[in-house]
């Protein structure tokens, strides 16, 4: 039989069955790998697998069909192992704050240029824009990270959960396709899943008064039909405090940022990694502000990221 992972808990995978029935736990049978990299998960949700019943009516995946694409982070900071996030996506919604919590710029950008690493489309959504109304520079800021992600080319969409401002333009963005809600902890993603699928009531909790962090609500990835003619399914992850980047060649990062990638064709060299090199224009550019700072410093931490000194445990 075949079909699609619609959750996974970590030791066990909901199947829901092509051409429809009642979906099926199933355990994993056999090793599966992720072009030689080591995961925590071998199956993820949105992963598309051929299971088999047992006379004892459990259930086993035996295959993985082939991703077409997928959205992966190093698990830990002294691993060199991954996690898949989530396969087979039609797009990904980033869920970012300003305030109550402040998402740096530097997941931001780490997220996105996994998404370009794997050819996934991606939207900035900035939730609780609500906690920055009468607030000169709270708003001042809002305006500065919209005109950024905007002019590299990211659609930016700017929402609260709480008052619903932004809400549809969501929904009309979200219908009909495949798309992975992913950002921190506390940034509001299963407070806009219950404004978007109304009776859904996942759990939500207060923000650390103390930390301005977010407690873990989603424990486990999930995918949930969109209401609708148009369909659609929105799959949900625990929040990430981190998002350490894996298998990049370190030639490479460059091309996952669009604004540092056009600048590149001007380098003198072919293979400038546009962090010493003479006649780099991407560091000139940087310099006459035509990239930003923020985003060049990524750039650099991603770099970091490639070295293979940085990941080694310790003796």
């Amino acid at each position: 039989m075949e079909g699609t992972v619609i959750r996974n808990t970590g030791s066990a995978y909901l199947v829901e069955p092509d051409g429809g029935g009642s979906p099926v736990e199933c355990k994993i049978k056999g090793k599966f790998r992720l072009k030689g990299i080591r995961t925590t998960n071998p199956v993820a949700v949105g992963d598309r697998v051929v299971f088999n019943m047992q006379t004892d009516n459990t259930a086993y995946i035996t295959e993985i069909a082939p991703r077409r694409n997928y959205i992966i982070r190093r698990a830990s900071n002294l691993s060199k192992e991954a996690h898949i996030i989530a396969a087979n996506l039609d797009q990904v919604f980033l869920i970012a704050t300003l305030a109550h919590p402040l998402t740096s710029t530097t997941f931001i950008d780490r997220f996105l240029s996994t998404a370009e690493a794997y050819r996934i489309p991606a939207t900035l959504v900035i939730n609780k824009i609500d906690l920055l109304q009468g607030d000169p520079e709270a708003q001042e800021l809002l305006e500065g990270v919209c005109y950024l992600y905007r002019s590299i080319g990211y659609p930016v969409v700017p929402v609260s959960a709480e008052t619903g401002e932004g809400i549809d333009i969501l929904r009309e963005r979200l219908a009909g396709k495949i798309t992975l809600l992913s950002g921190n902890s506390g940034v509001g993603k299963s407070t806009l899943i219950n404004a978007l699928i109304p009776g859904l009531d996942l759990r939500t909790a207060a923000i650390s008064a103390m930390h301005d962090t977010g407690m873990h609500t989603t424990t486990f990835s999930e995918m949930y039909p969109l209401p609708g003619q148009d369909g659609g399914y929105i799959i949900d992850t625990p929040g990430v405090k981190g998002f350490g980047t894996i298998d990049y060649d370190p030639h490479e990062v460059g091309h996952f940022f669009p604004e540092i990638f056009r600048q590149s064709a001007s380098c003198r060299y072919g293979d400038c990694t546009h962090t010493h090199e003479p006649g780099c224009a991407v560091r000139r550019a940087v310099d006459d502000h035509r990239i930003s700072a923020s985003r060049y410093a990524s750039y650099l931490s991603i770099l970091e990221d490639s070295s293979p000194e940085k990941y080694r445990k310790p003796f």
